[in-house]
């Protein structure tokens, strides 16, 4: 079992950042005390050497999903500021799981029931009594089409297994944009006070 967690600064100020970094090499050897594998899938870089803005860690191993649960929420570091002189000694950070790894539909014919229909309207005697019409269904997913547009059944077999071979394809994308969109707002849920897990130097 696999789980990402995204730790975030937020729109904290630089010790923000600089919490980020501590709290995933804190989380990481966390992990390995507990035999968890953990992976940096994506790290974005903050102003100053050594700090992150953002780290999306993957996390692998029977307890991965008990684990990342303990480490999510509000996060806060509590240690002075090593880059400028100020009182305040708590820096939040954000840790969301979240989801990458959207599986694509994997579009096979044998997947797809093929049904034979007649269709009403314009298009002549052909066309409204024999059975040149297609309704596909994909099991999968359940999306299903009707094509009658051809007065020959292979053609209109054929234009069907197009069109939800590209419905298919639009819903992965919009489940990835999804994913993505989701990822982004993460950044913007940071509640400062009242953190889940305080960690110290």
């Amino acid at each position: 079992m696999s789980v990402h967690l995204l730790l975030s600064a937020g729109r904290g100020p630089q010790e923000c950042a600089w919490a980020v970094a501590r709290l995933a090499h804190r989380l990481e050897a966390d992990a390995t005390r507990r035999r968890l594998a953990t992976h940096r899938a994506e790290t974005v870089p903050a102003d100053r050497p050594g700090t992150y803005l953002s780290v999306l860690i993957r996390i692998e191993g029977d307890d991965a999903e008990a684990f990342a649960a303990s480490w999510t929420g509000t996060l806060c570091w509590q240690a002075p500021s090593p880059y400028r002189a100020t009182s305040r000694k708590n820096w939040y950070v954000i840790a969301r799981p979240c989801q990458v790894d959207v599986p694509r539909t994997t579009f096979a014919e044998a997947d797809v029931d093929v049904v034979a229909c007649r269709t009403g309207g314009p298009g002549g005697q052909h066309r409204n009594k024999a059975e040149t019409a297609v309704r596909a269904t994909h099991r999968p997913t359940g999306i299903v089409v009707v094509v009658d547009t051809e007065r020959q059944y292979t053609l209109n077999r054929r234009i069907a297994m197009r069109l939800l071979r590209r419905r298919i394809e639009h819903g992965d994308e919009l489940a990835e944009r999804a994913a993505t969109s989701a990822r982004r707002h993460i950044h913007d849920e940071l509640v400062r006070g009242d953190p889940t897990r305080v960690e110290r130097p």
